[in-house]
C-alpha cells in the first residue's frame, strides 16, 4: 500500500440536515485539511471571516501549495428570498458576494486576489493557468451571467475570454500547454484559443442538448465532458480537433448529480463529474450498479472496472485521482454519513480519512499539487 501521509487533501464540511433548506446548512461550511492518511485534520481560512453570514469552503490549491479559500457572503434577506422563490440570487449587487482568496495552510496568511481591481461581486473558480505561472483564471457573474476570465496572478488586468457577452458561459478549462480554453456555454462545449478568440463547436450532434464541464487529458489530446441530455448523461470524448467523438462509459441511470442535502432543495445537488487520471490512460467516474452508485473507471479503449462494492442504497461520489496517480479519493455514504476515503489507484485498500457523522457531509476533495510545501 502507498504511504499515504506525505500528501494532502483539501475539502469542505457542512451540515446537511438543516430541514430550512441549503442556506441554513451552507451557513455552517467549513474548509478543511488532512492527511491522505486521515492524519492532522483541521480547519483553514477561518480568520478570513469578519461578519455574520459569511463562509469560506475550500476549492483548490495552488501550485506552491497555498490553499485556494472561497469566502462567501449572503445576508440573510438573500437567503430567504432564494429559498421563497427556490431559484439562486447570483444576478444581485447588494447582500451576495463571493471572492477567491490563497491562504498559507501553515501561517494563514491570506490574499484576496479576485478583490485586487474588481470586476464583479460575485468571483468564483480561481485557478492557476496551466504552463505559465503569470496567469490564473477565474469566472465571474457580469449582470447577472458568469463568463471565463483570465487575469495576471496578482489579480491584475483582469479580462474576458468569453465569445460575446451573452449566454451563461463556465466550465472554463485550459489545455495543459496553455494555448487553447474550452468551457461551455448555454450548454454547448466550446474551443477556443488561449484569448478567446476563434471559438468552435466540439460537438454539434443536435441531439446532444447538454454538454457540461470539459476536462483537457494531461496529455492534451482529448476532451472529457458529459453529454447528451440533462439527467441523463455519460462520460463522453473527443480529439481536440473534434474527431473521435465517443461515449466512454454508460453510468447505469445514475442522474450524474450528487445530493448534498437530507432534505433536498431547490437545485441542492451537486454534478458529479468523471476526471482524468495525470496519465491520461483511465477516467474515474460513478455510475449506478444495482441499487448502489460505485466508483469506476474506464480506459479511453472502453474498459471499465468497478472499483467499490457498496451497501444498497448508499452513493459513491466526487472522485479525484492524486498527481502522481497513485491514488483516488471519494466521497461515500457506506458508513451512513457522507465522509471522504482514499484507497490505491485500482480501489484497493480502502481507508477513512474523515469521520462519518449523521447531518454533517464531506464533499469536493481536492489533492494538493505534488512539489507544493508540506
Amino acid at each position: 500500500m502507498v504511504d499515504r501521509h506525505p500528501y494532502w487533501i483539501g475539502y469542505n464540511d457542512t451540515r446537511c440536515d438543516d430541514p430550512r433548506g441549503q442556506y441554513y446548512n451552507g451557513l455552517t461550511k467549513r474548509a478543511m485539511v488532512v492527511r491522505a492518511d486521515g492524519a492532522d485534520r483541521r480547519e483553514v481560512g477561518r480568520s478570513l471571516i469578519t461578519r455574520e453570514y459569511q463562509t469560506v469552503g475550500f476549492a483548490g490549491w495552488w501550485p506552491d501549495g497555498r490553499a485556494i479559500i472561497g469566502l462567501s457572503y449572503k445576508s440573510l434577506e438573500v437567503g430567504e428570498w432564494e429559498t421563497k422563490n427556490k431559484t439562486f440570487a447570483h444576478g444581485r449587487t447588494d447582500g451576495i458576494e463571493q471572492d477567491s482568496c490563497l491562504v498559507d495552510i501553515d501561517t494563514g496568511e491570506a490574499v484576496n486576489v479576485t478583490a485586487v481591481e474588481r470586476v464583479s461581486n460575485y468571483n468564483p473558480g480561481l485557478a492557476p493557468w496551466p504552463s505559465d505561472p503569470r496567469l490564473a483564471m477565474f469566472a465571474p457573474s457580469i449582470n447577472g451571467l458568469q463568463q471565463p476570465y483570465v487575469m495576471d496572478a496578482d489579480g491584475r488586468n483582469k479580462r474576458s475570454l468569453a465569445s460575446g457577452k451573452e449566454g451563461f458561459t463556465y466550465g472554463l478549462n485550459v489545455s495543459p500547454d496553455g494555448r487553447r480554453i474550452a468551457y461551455h456555454k448555454n450548454y454547448q462545449i466550446y474551443v477556443a484559443d488561449k484569448d478567446g478568440s476563434n471559438p468552435r463547436a466540439i460537438d454539434p450532434d443536435p441531439t446532444h442538448t447538454f454538454q457540461f464541464c470539459p476536462t483537457w487529458s494531461p496529455d492534451g489530446q482529448w476532451l472529457l465532458f458529459l453529454t447528451p441530455e440533462h439527467y441523463k448523461c455519460h462520460p463522453y470524448i473527443v480529439a481536440a480537433d473534434g474527431t473521435g467523438l465517443r461515449k466512454l462509459a454508460d453510468r447505469g441511470g445514475y442522474r450524474s448529480v450528487m445530493e448534498m442535502l437530507d432534505n433536498p432543495d431547490f437545485h441542492s445537488g451537486s454534478s458529479d463529474l468523471p476526471v482524468w487520471s495525470p496519465d491520461s490512460k483511465w477516467v474515474y467516474y460513478t455510475a449506478k450498479v444495482g441499487e448502489a452508485v460505485e466508483l469506476m473507471r474506464v480506459s479511453l479503449d472502453g474498459q471499465v472496472q468497478q472499483l467499490t462494492h457498496s451497501p444498497a442504497g448508499s452513493f459513491c461520489y466526487h472522485p479525484k485521482a492524486s498527481p502522481d496517480g497513485r491514488l483516488v479519493v471519494f466521497g461515500s455514504t457506506r458508513e451512513g454519513a457522507r465522509a471522504l476515503y482514499v484507497a490505491d489507484a485500482d480501489g484497493s485498500n480502502v481507508q477513512a480519512i474523515t469521520v462519518p457523522v449523521r447531518g454533517r457531509a464531506q464533499i469536493h476533495a481536492y489533492w494538493r499539487p505534488v512539489g507544493g510545501k508540506r
